[in-house]
């Protein structure tokens, strides 16, 4: 993995320039670990990207942890805040949150994040880069403690800002270009929020508008019907793989998406090969608020993943929704977004 960053492609090499002009060269030695580099081989799109339904770019989850990395060292400087957010997808397993589905935590997605400081510990290089650098693993194990890296929905933090920025410069969806995402970047600053705690905001209204119409976007994407489908599909082909003994869960930390496509293609269980294909194949997902008999069907709840910035309003710092009728309305329309009751392809797994 050695030449992580010249090996990107140009596009994500402009982005994380955006993201932070300085690149800090501390954070090579412990992006090149075996266990950052397992997480090269997962995308960030929860096994989306393998269907024909989604029009995707790569993306991994190694990226997106460089990424939020360099947020967090963009605004703060900060060695011990920035390794926690590089290592708060460490433990990460294949297909990304469709295991949360498997472990049934739809809403929260956060299952298998207990196994963090377990890998950092195991980390024989990890654990000798952070004893060299004087650094304690209970300061980077656990990104949750620092509010600039992760905070409670619908706050912004550097975990939600970057997957927002990234997945609407096409991870998900083509919605913004790199000049988007550079205005809308260089309009945020460390402000204090109503429990005067430190977080992300904007310093102008018009900016903040703009920030949250794709969000909202976005945000009824990760709720829809297609995705939800999807997620559910691949864990439930993955529990019935690892019911019949032909995965472990040893094989969901160690191998790749790539390795266990192939399990999947290769899979003595029939229907799970057929089933597969034809998800991969298929472009779109059929819906109807009519229970579909006969068919494998998905209808579940899941995370509402949205954002209420702060926002500079002459000398407070107040929520988006409380000064824009603009952004009140795409936040609204996000969390009333109703897709219909049951997402359905025309096989039985």
């Amino acid at each position: 993995m050695n030449g992580y960053r010249e090996k990107l492609p140009q596009l994500l090499k402009e982005y994380f320039r955006v993201l932070s002009p300085e690149f800090p060269t501390f954070l090579l030695e412990y992006i090149d670990t075996p266990e950052m580099h397992k997480q090269a081989k997962i995308s960030v799109t929860s096994g989306t990207i393998y269907s024909n339904m989604f029009a995707e770019i790569w993306y991994s989850s190694l990226d997106h942890s460089v990424a939020v990395a360099l947020i967090i060292w963009n605004f703060t400087k900060d060695k011990k805040q920035t390794l926690a957010g590089l290592f708060h997808d460490i433990a990460t397993p294949v297909f990304k949150h469709c295991i949360d589905f498997m472990n049934k935590d739809y809403e929260k997605q956060e299952s298998t994040e207990e196994l963090t400081t377990q890998i950092i510990k195991n980390s024989k290089k990890i654990m000798q880069l952070l004893d060299r650098d004087n650094i304690k693993l209970e300061e980077v194990c656990d990104y949750h403690i620092y509010p600039i890296a992760d905070n409670d929905t619908p706050k912004l933090s550097s975990d939600r800002l970057e997957y927002t920025l990234s997945n609407g410069l096409g991870v998900r969806e083509k919605l913004w270009d790199l000049q988007k995402v550079r205005e809308i970047y260089e309009d945020i600053e460390i402000q204090k929020n109503e429990e005067g705690i430190q977080e992300l905001g904007f310093k102008h209204k018009e900016i903040a508008e703009k920030f949250v119409k794709t969000m909202s976007d976005l945000s009824c994407l990760y709720v829809g019907n297609k995705t939800k489908y999807s997620m559910q599909f691949i864990s439930d082909i993955i529990k019935k793989m690892y019911e019949q003994n032909v995965v472990t869960k040893n094989d969901l930390y160690t191998l790749s998406e790539k390795e266990m496509i192939q399990k999947i293609e290769n899979c003595p269980i029939e229907s799970v090969v057929n089933c597969f294909k034809r998800w991969k194949e298929a472009t779109e997902i059929q819906e109807s608020d009519e229970l579909p008999e006969g068919k494998y069907f998905v209808n579940i709840k899941v995370k509402q993943r949205y954002i209420v910035p702060l926002v500079k309003n002459e000398n407070q710092f107040v929520r988006i929704d409380k000064i824009s009728k603009n952004a009140k309305k795409d936040i609204h329309r996000f969390l009333t977004f109703q897709p219909k009751k049951y997402a359905y392809l025309d096989f039985n797994l």
